[in-house]
């Protein structure tokens, strides 16, 4: 949900280019529902918007703090999985009120990346490392900084 302020951008950046090495990838941003409505209207409507932009038959995987965690070795097995399978997957990670619940019950899967709360431009950078650490892990590569 959103843009990235300035300097998480040219961290997503960075492993964008990165990944590119190693799969297709495409970061999407979708427009935050804004002020105004309520937490539960708000995460209603960047549910709308962000379906409407998971690509057709993609495996939905929803950032989420209630669901189970994954060591990057997991990631890396799942990573290796749906590769496999040619497959699309779409992570999705929520605006500051989170992601709306319907979106988080039609996912495939749910990943937290832990019990902290993170803001959510700092999510989608830690998403993006933990990909590029995953398909390093995959090919056996030391993970370089």
């Amino acid at each position: 949900m959103g843009k990235l302020r300035p300097a998480f951008r040219d961290a997503a950046d960075d492993y964008l280019r990165r990944l590119e090495r190693y799969t297709r990838i495409q970061e999407v941003e979708v427009r935050e529902a804004g002020r105004g409505k309520s937490a539960e209207e708000g995460r209603r409507l960047e549910g709308t918007r962000l379906r409407a932009r998971v690509p057709a038959g993609a495996e939905l995987v929803a950032l989420e703090r209630g669901g189970p965690g994954w060591t990057s070795e997991e990631l890396a097995k799942r990573l290796g999985r749906w590769r496999d399978t040619s497959r699309p997957v779409a992570f999705v990670v929520g605006g500051s009120e989170g992601l709306d619940p319907g979106l988080v019950a039609a996912a495939a899967m749910r990943w937290s990346l832990g019990a902290l709360t993170l803001p959510h431009e700092l999510a989608r950078v830690v998403v993006l490392e933990q990909l590029y650490r995953g398909f390093t892990i995959l090919r056996g590569e030391p993970y370089h900084k």
